[in-house]
């Protein structure tokens, strides 16, 4: 996709300070970090959605977000850090191409997640439950 940052930044179209690369699999430091270390695991090809990805480049995603939480942590001294991928725009994705977050997280931030929480209706776990088993594959 010739617009997207993520897309110009795996061609090093743009500068990114790059932790790691492989071969699907970039990781960079984001400009506008929740706090210092706070990274990026992006895709090389241009995904807008975790679900587009095939599975052996899902999977490769995984292990990498392992591999990174634990440099992230070791190398801030983080007491704790947060994953996060915003899937479209409903989710808050503002870069339309799939990409985590691995954000080091300190006692003393600022930085906080809250939502309101729902409660299921008479029989509506059951119900959710069974649909969701119906479509995992």
């Amino acid at each position: 996709m010739t617009d997207c940052i993520f897309c110009k930044i795996a061609k090093d179209e743009i500068p990114a300070s790059k932790l790691y690369e492989s071969r699907n699999f970039m990781v960079f430091l984001d400009i506008s970090p929740a706090n210092k270390g706070h990274a990026l695991i992006v895709p090389k090809m241009h995904a807008q959605s975790l679900t587009d990805l095939p599975e052996h480049v899902a999977q490769e995603f995984g292990e990498l977000q392992l591999r990174v939480s634990k440099a992230v942590m070791q190398s801030t001294n983080a007491e704790g850090f947060n994953l996060l991928l915003n899937d479209g725009r409903a989710a808050g994705q503002e870069v339309m191409h799939a990409h985590m977050h691995i954000m080091p997280r300190f006692s003393t931030d600022d930085f906080h997640f809250k939502w309101t929480h729902k409660k299921y209706g008479e029989g509506e776990v059951q119900e959710y439950s069974e649909r969701i088993k119906t479509n995992l594959t």
